[in-house]
């Protein structure tokens, strides 16, 4: 069925046998049926989604215990919360484990449980509705068969934290399907939905919520079989096999990762080459290398990824009630936000006054569907509602109207005038400008309380941050409201106040302007773009400024070297000549880089000139930057350093396995940063010279 008629319907009930009614030991509840079938359902108390964390997994002993003690026919084990099985482990324990013997121990004992679970004689089912990852994973492949209901997914997202599996994964899932698929999925995070599950042979059956107990049956009966190892899976089992396989692998991961920033991945790769054959050997390498990762800087600092994560989404917390969108401006930004807000369930109206321009967004807007992986009905839905709007119908019924018009106050005050004459006195009125002073924006409007910035990045389908700014006058409701509106389209919010290009336009310009500085100077673009990228920048600043637009970089820098104090780099006559002449970046095909194909072409092998030469064009990238971060905290533009990390990594992939720019500052140490910037600004003028916010830091 599709959500739709689900949603109709009302949501499915969980077939959770007699466990439903029992008492609950704990995370879990368990009851015999009359069949002699054990049914333990996991439930941990006072969450929306189960975790394992060290207490559920003491009462997933105590229950093996007993059941050794008693055995049933068969036992079921599935989970009581609708949104799925667990999320993997609880994030928590990590910051906990100081010490790699500690974690040693804890995996050991964690291992054994799951090793007993596995060893039971009678079988055992895992039944898996919605999402099964990490550990969760784990214990569902301890268990001799895996029902999924329609919807189920599974993955291993560690490598997000600079981890492996460690509770089994690596040798339980490469020995239940394919080896090289197995590793494919767990050196890239990636999730296998429930079709791509069972054809991988990670679910033994994929049914209906309605049949799980006929199905459960089945299996218990030993009516699912499984086939047989596969001629790869043999040939696995071969060391020079392995070996070539392995090499493939780390060739791939150096192309997305380089070990000396993410070494979970190569750890994974050494220790499948080296022990694939063998379970137990496997077992405990699985052990030693996670205990020597998760104590790593690269994992604390993923992990605190996570949970700069959690904190920006705290921020989201209430309802948007916002049902009704309309969007003014149809061009890349504009067009993008509509179809986002279309796909994540909003109605929106698009104006725009070139009639070609709406036409071209609908379009682009399908391909952001399928980018998405709606499938038809979903692609379909989301469509009917989004709606071209040439005349500006949408406006007395929308909840929220955003602006994406030109970057100029004149035509915005034209376009907010015109606006407020028909929006409802309860509408919210929201600027897309990415530097415009949202306080000057206000100045013209008969409503300014209800005014504010939200500024999202591009493109718009792809980057998780919005930053929420506003004024002085801004209402707390309105800042509450489109926080919550920004959780409502599933992204993270950052509410900033105003200030020449808010939070993250500030901190990133200065790094975008230094590296044309150094074009001027004779540095070669791509060794500039390399040293950020060594770094661990997603993209060099001339690939990125090519990214975002060479009017739109333009467009800030004027903003911002009229609204500080401090100086910035000069823009020079030949930036603005090529954005005269319409080489702006990607978009038109030209920029720093020739672009094909949505790619920048690039030769094959720069020279990098001396290791001394790179450092210095690194910290003349950076630490402007974290200068920029300081600067925005002293003034109260960020509401502190957790904020300014999360909002840097989201919006412009600041290096995760740093932790985060002010992370990075404290981490080197904020005198070396003082030194060399007072070095640089000696070197290169007083646009690098430090914030008196440093004192705060050292």
């Amino acid at each position: 069925m599709t959500g739709s008629v689900l949603n109709h319907l009302g949501e499915t009930r969980l077939e959770l046998g007699p466990a439903r009614t029992a008492e609950p030991d704990g995370a879990w509840r368990a009851a015999r049926d009359v069949h002699d079938v054990l049914w333990l359902v996991l439930d941990v108390a006072g969450a929306g989604a189960n975790t394992i964390s060290r207490e559920v997994l003491e009462g997933l002993d105590r229950q093996r215990d007993a059941i050794a003690q008693d055995p049933p026919k068969g036992v079921v084990i599935r989970s009581a919360k609708s949104g799925g099985f667990a999320a993997g482990a609880d994030i928590a324990m990590f910051r906990e484990l100081k010490d790699a013997e500690d974690v040693k121990a804890m995996l050991t004992w964690g291992h054994a449980v799951l090793d007993r679970l596995e060893a039971l004689e009678c079988p055992t089912v895992c039944v898996v509705h919605g999402h099964a990852l990490g550990a969760g994973f784990e214990v569902a492949l301890a268990c001799d068969r895996i029902i999924a209901v329609h919807g189920a997914s599974f993955g291993f997202p560690e490598v997000n934290l600079g981890l492996h599996p460690g509770l089994g994964g690596t040798f339980r899932l490469t020995d239940r399907i394919d080896p090289t698929q197995a590793m494919t999925y767990m050196l890239t995070g990636k999730t296998a939905h429930t079709q791509k599950a069972k054809s991988l042979g990670i679910v033994d059956a994929v049914v209906e919520e309605r049949h799980i107990e006929a199905a459960v049956r089945a299996a218990i009966a030993g009516d699912l079989e499984r086939d047989g190892p596969s001629l790869t899976d043999r040939t696995m089992t071969l060391s020079a096999a392995r070996s070539y396989a392995a090499r493939k692998m780390r060739h791939k991961a150096e192309e997305r990762a380089p070990k000396e920033h993410y070494p979970a991945p190569y750890a994974l790769i050494d220790l499948w080459e080296a022990h694939g054959d063998d379970k137990k050997a496997m077992q405990q390498g699985e052990i030693a290398s996670f205990a020597e990762l998760v104590t790593s800087e690269t994992s604390r600092n993923l992990v605190r990824v996570f949970f700069l994560r959690q904190a920006l989404k705290e921020d989201t917390r209430g309802e948007d009630n916002i049902a009704r969108v309309h969007v003014v401006g149809a061009g890349t930004m504009g067009g993008e936000i509509a179809a986002w807000c279309a796909i994540k369930g909003k109605t929106v109206t698009l104006f725009d006054p070139d009639t070609e321009a709406l036409g071209q967004a609908i379009r682009r807007a399908g391909k952001v569907c399928k980018d998405q992986h709606l499938n038809g009905i979903e692609t379909r839905d989301a469509l009917d509602r989004l709606m071209p709007d040439p005349d500006q119908l949408g406006v007395p019924s929308a909840d929220l109207v955003i602006e994406a018009g030109p970057e100029n106050v004149e035509v915005k005050s034209k376009i907010y005038a015109e606006l407020e004459l028909r929006m409802k006195s309860t509408a919210t009125l929201a600027t897309n400008s990415s530097s415009l002073s949202i306080t000057t924006l206000a100045k013209s409007l008969k409503r300014p309380g209800r005014f504010a910035g939200l500024h999202f990045f591009n493109p718009v389908s792809k980057m998780q941050l919005i930053e929420v700014v506003t004024h002085d006058d801004t209402f707390g409701t309105v800042s509450d409201q489109l926080a919550a509106f920004c959780g409502a389209i599933g992204r993270l919010p950052a509410r900033v106040r105003d200030y020449p290009g808010y939070l993250v336009n500030r901190a990133l310009t200065p790094y975008l302007l230094e590296a044309i500085q150094m074009i001027g100077e004779g540095h070669d673009k791509q060794v500039i773009d390399l040293a950020a990228e060594r770094f661990g920048m997603p993209m060099g600043p001339l690939e990125l400024a090519d990214q975002i637009g060479l009017d739109i970089c333009l467009d800030v820098a004027e903003s911002l070297t009229s609204g500080l104090d401090k100086p910035m780099p000069d823009v020079p006559g030949w930036l603005r000549e090529m954005v005269e002449n319409g080489d702006t970046g990607k978009k038109s095909g030209r920029g720093f880089y020739e672009w094909k194909d949505g790619a920048a072409q690039k030769d094959d092998a720069p020279d990098t000139g001396k290791a001394g030469d790179a450092d210095d064009i690194t910290d003349r990238l950076i630490l402007p930057m974290l200068d920029a971060c300081v600067e925005c905290l002293r003034l109260g533009v960020a509401r502190d350093s957790d904020q300014v990390d999360g909002a840097m990594i989201f919006a412009t992939g600041f290096a995760p396995f740093r932790g985060g720019p002010m992370n990075y500052a404290i981490s080197r140490g904020p005198d070396d940063i003082k030194a060399r910037l007072e070095d640089l600004a000696e070197a290169h003028g007083a646009r690098l010279r430090l914030d008196p916010g440093w004192k705060d830091l050292c």
